[in-house]
């Protein structure tokens, strides 16, 4: 029964609340000492995925093992909390992997469809791509929030697919059911979070529109003023989906946890702002013997700051820990 009985996660002591949790990291971190070799791998469908690399240093002892980080909503490798997680993975002895989703990584993708947060074929191809150099014997995955959604779903919706060098994962901030999400962020209180989201997002309609003149209606854009109106517009008619709502199903993590068959760890914030009740899958966990939920009673969205706001994170701590026992837990 992988429910984590007691997290060890305590906050510093100015960051009193939730959103200073979810925030201050945020805007206000800086991870110095990674440094990334950028490599342009092209798609089978004629796109392309921009992959952010940090190995061990030359003459330093060899890894057989790399760990891939997936990031959040319209984030990308450069954001603190990935750096944070590669500096730790690094310093852990592996090789890191931060991939950058379609239109993520400075330049909009090519073709009249973007990324989703139910999108395993693009971290299929990384893991295999990555395995195709023949360089690594073990694979660990770990993602934030629509990163750490995309992980679980991978994991669980085809075990089979897998490549048995997929060792463990460990996620973090992960929406597991997306249409509560959705809602859950419309709240008067996360209008802050929601307004920084929704323009970016409409600001990348305006380049799909001009990379792809005639492809692309931006009649009413500005009117669209949450995830569900932008989805049903957008998201879902790009990616093959009927609705936001069928595309809320088929894409939340939640219904394809109890099919994961590597240690998997889950943290949850119980203070997240962006995430409701149902994304707290503690019945999954209770049954599963190999999802690990941990539920925080702080750590905000993709917080989890400890001491100074450049300094470890508890997420990293916790990731490298879970990603490195002999006994998962």
């Amino acid at each position: 029964m992988p429910l984590v009985a007691e997290s060890k996660y305590q906050p510093p002591f100015y960051l009193f609340n939730g959103h200073l949790q979810t925030i201050v990291p945020s805007l206000w971190r800086t991870v110095p000492g990674v440094q990334y070799e950028r490599e342009r791998v092209e798609t089978e469908d004629g796109d392309f995925l921009d992959l952010d690399w940090s190995r061990q240093p030359t003459g330093g002892p060899a890894t057989d093992t790399l760990a891939i980080v997936s990031h959040g909503l319209e984030g990308d490798a450069g954001r603190p909390y990935v750096r944070g997680m590669v500096r730790a993975l690094n310093q852990a002895g592996f090789d890191a992997l931060a991939w950058n989703y379609r239109s993520c990584s400075g330049e909009m993708n090519r073709l009249l469809r973007s990324y989703h947060l139910g999108d395993t074929g693009d971290l299929d191809f990384v893991v295999r791509y990555a395995l195709g150099t023949g360089r690594y014997r073990r694979v660990l995955l770990t993602g934030f929030s629509a990163g750490g959604n995309v992980t679980l779903k991978y994991l669980g919706e085809n075990s089979a697919r897998v490549p048995a060098e997929v060792a463990r994962a460990a996620v973090f901030s992960v929406p597991t059911d997306l249409r509560a999400s959705s809602h859950h962020i419309g709240r008067f209180e996360n209008r802050i979070y929601l307004k920084r989201f929704m323009k970016t997002l409409r600001e990348k309609m305006r380049q799909k529109a001009a990379l792809l003149p005639g492809q692309v209606d931006l009649t009413d854009l500005e009117l669209l003023q949450n995830f569900p109106e932008f989805d049903d517009r957008f998201t879902a008619p790009m990616h093959g989906f009927a609705s936001a709502e069928e595309y809320y199903a088929h894409a939340s993590s939640g219904r394809y946890l109890s099919g994961i068959r590597v240690p998997t760890l889950l943290v949850n914030a119980q203070n997240d702002p962006f995430l409701p009740p149902s994304c707290f899958p503690r019945d999954v966990a209770a049954a599963s013997p190999h999802v690990f939920l941990e539920t925080p009673t702080d750590g905000g969205h993709v917080g989890f700051g400890e001491g100074a706001p450049d300094g470890a994170y508890y997420s990293e701590r916790r990731a490298v820990e879970f990603l490195t026992s002999e006994v998962p837990g």
